[in-house]
């Protein structure tokens, strides 16, 4: 009977024994030595691999190749200075006045984020899919003769159905509103008429007559709610049509602005009261009453979230809910003021008035860049999100291209309706303009308008109902007080360096005492008669005034060091101005 083999006697199991296993497996005179060869040659082998870490941690190491080769491009690729200033996020921290060694390490580090975020948002700026352009004509031909019908069959189908007329002629004149992401078409006419259409599809979302004289209609934070003044109140409305509130506090109200980064919805009336209403909370936060007449030009900064006021004495005032007095006024026109417009960055406001003229004011300076005539005038403005102008005169809607940087000579485009325009906005992200009037509402087609490409984080037009809600909650936890509305929103952000002088003022005002204020000075009782009536003078005498013979010492000592200076620049000039000659003279040799 054969006998069974064992699992380290099978050959398939029989593992190769190591060589230098074995080696020490055998001992003797010949393994001994081998060790101790070993052992020194383990020293020389960690003092290597330490220099091969350092080597690591010091250098790329070896450089990669790409099919066999060196890459001839090692690195990331470079970015273009230009690129890197388009994401830059203020001044950098001075590190070298941060005294506290945590802090600027935290500082360090800050920086150093910044710094990575704003290389890869250059980086990455090169896959944004679209690019914006503009309309340009052939050799000796204008933009601004090019007819609507024209661009709409040179275009592709899907560019060209963004041209189209709404007939309404039964209930208008039109006001037309976008939302944030330049989805839904808000349209309120004047004799009760409203309707909300997803204006890419042509689908109607809804409508209704309020039977009653409609001013104004805006969307508010999102497509499920707006808000639209009618004759007597203020009422809010979901995108069914159902009414879900009426403001009487509200009451003939002309114009409205809604504030998405606050909730705040600002209306003027006729009565001539600016009021906001937090519709977060569906409470009214202020009630300013401007003492100005009639309220019916109004517009906001995107900026900084100001309210602008025109007013029939040619000035524009300029209000935040925080105060009852304007932030500022400005002497725009020698009529009334008809029409305000602000772009996007918060930089150039453009105002129309009854003298015909437009100008553009630089905010940042109050100061006009430009004010040319238009013969019929600007009822109406509009600035787009790439600062192109917008100007409703009469049945004429005319555009402006980058009127902050040259003269004006002609407009970029333009385009007649068949009755007076009587409202005018450029949609979000989209080379489109609506424009509502007396016959209903235009869609034109302005090339370079919009921005080309969108921030879904902040607004998405392909958004789904989920990603909606969760936008609104969102935008809820980060609502922005109403009481940090100012000019300039960067000051929120900075850190406010108060002098010691200003904090050591408010705490002895605090206190009723200087607790830094040095204190009569009492000589120390000293023993075996030093203590006399003598010796006590003679200290108080050589203390008394010490704060003083400091300063003089050192005005002393300052004087004398720039005396010193002068004899020598005296010396110096006199030694440029001697002739050769007069080396010779005794005395100067």
């Amino acid at each position: 009977m054969a006998k069974s083999k064992r699992y380290w006697e099978s050959s398939e199991g029989k593992v190769e024994d190591d060589p230098q296993r074995k080696k020490q497996r055998t001992g003797g005179a010949g393994g001994a030595e081998e060790a101790r060869e070993q052992a020194s040659g383990s020293q020389e082998n960690i003092g290597l691999s330490t220099r091969k870490k350092r080597k690591k941690q010091g250098s790329p190491g070896k450089k990669k190749r790409i099919s066999g080769r060196e890459d001839p491009f090692p690195g990331p690729a470079p970015i273009l200075e230009k690129n890197l200033q388009k994401f830059k996020r203020g001044k950098k921290t001075e590190l070298n006045k941060v005294s506290n060694r945590n802090l600027k390490a935290h500082l360090k580090k800050l920086e150093d984020k910044y710094e990575l975020a704003k290389s890869q948002a250059a980086r990455y700026d090169l896959l944004l899919p679209e690019e914006d352009g503009f309309l340009e004509g052939d050799d000796g031909e204008d933009t601004c003769v090019i007819q609507q019908e024209d661009i709409a069959h040179a275009v592709d189908i899907t560019s060209g159905s963004k041209y189209f007329n709404l007939e309404l002629n039964q209930f208008g004149p039109y006001r037309a509103n976008y939302t944030r992401n330049g989805r839904q078409l808000l349209l309120g006419g004047r004799r009760g008429h409203i309707a909300t259409i997803d204006w890419q599809t042509k689908e109607l979302k809804c409508e209704m007559n309020v039977m009653e004289s409609i001013n104004d209609c805006r969307w508010l934070h999102s497509e499920t709610m707006f808000a639209v003044a009618q004759k007597k109140w203020l009422y809010i409305y979901d995108n069914l049509g159902i009414e879900l509130r009426c403001l009487k506090n509200f009451n003939d109200v002309l114009r409205m602005e809604f504030l998405p980064y606050h909730f705040l919805l600002a209306t003027c009336s006729a009565t001539g009261f600016l009021q906001y209403l937090d519709i977060s909370i569906g409470k009214e936060i202020a009630a300013i009453c401007t003492k100005s007449g009639r309220l019916d030009v109004m517009t906001q900064n995107p900026h900084n979230a100001i309210i602008h006021l025109g007013h029939p004495t040619g000035t524009v005032t300029l209000w935040s809910p925080n105060l009852k007095a304007p932030l500022a006024k400005m002497l725009c026109h020698r009529g009334g003021v008809r029409a305000i417009a602000v772009d996007k960055t918060g930089t150039y406001m453009a105002t129309s008035g009854l003298d015909k003229k437009l100008n553009l004011f630089d905010i940042r300076s109050y100061r006009p860049l430009q004010s040319f005539v238009i013969p019929a005038g600007a009822s109406h403005l509009s600035f787009s999100q790439r600062s192109l102008l917008a100007a409703g005169c009469g049945n004429v809607v005319q555009v402006y291209k980058d009127l902050h940087l040259k003269a004006v000579e002609k407009p970029y485009m333009c385009h007649t309706v068949r009755r007076g325009i009587h409202g005018l906005q450029f949609c979000p992200y989209e080379d489109v303009l609506g424009v509502g009037h007396g016959e209903g509402f235009t869609s034109m087609i302005i090339p370079g308008a919009g921005e080309a490409n969108f921030d879904a984080l902040e607004s998405n037009p392909y958004q789904s109902k989920k990603q909606r809600q969760e936008s609104e909650v969102k935008a809820l936890l980060e609502k922005i007080q109403p009481e940090l509305i100012t000019m300039d929103p960067n000051k929120l952000g900075e850190i406010d360096f108060i002098t010691m002088d200003q904090k050591h003022k408010d705490r002895v005002e605090r206190l009723g005492f200087d607790p830094l204020a040095k204190g009569k000075f009492e000589p120390k009782h000293k023993k075996k008669g030093r203590s006399s009536a003598g010796s006590l003078l003679k200290r108080k005498k050589k203390v008394a005034y010490e704060e003083q013979r400091d300063l003089i010492r050192k005005s002393l000592q300052e004087n004398a060091a720039a005396e010193k200076e002068r004899k020598q620049e005296e010396k110096m000039t006199s030694l440029s101005q001697r002739s050769a000659l007069e080396r010779f003279k005794k005395g100067l040799s």
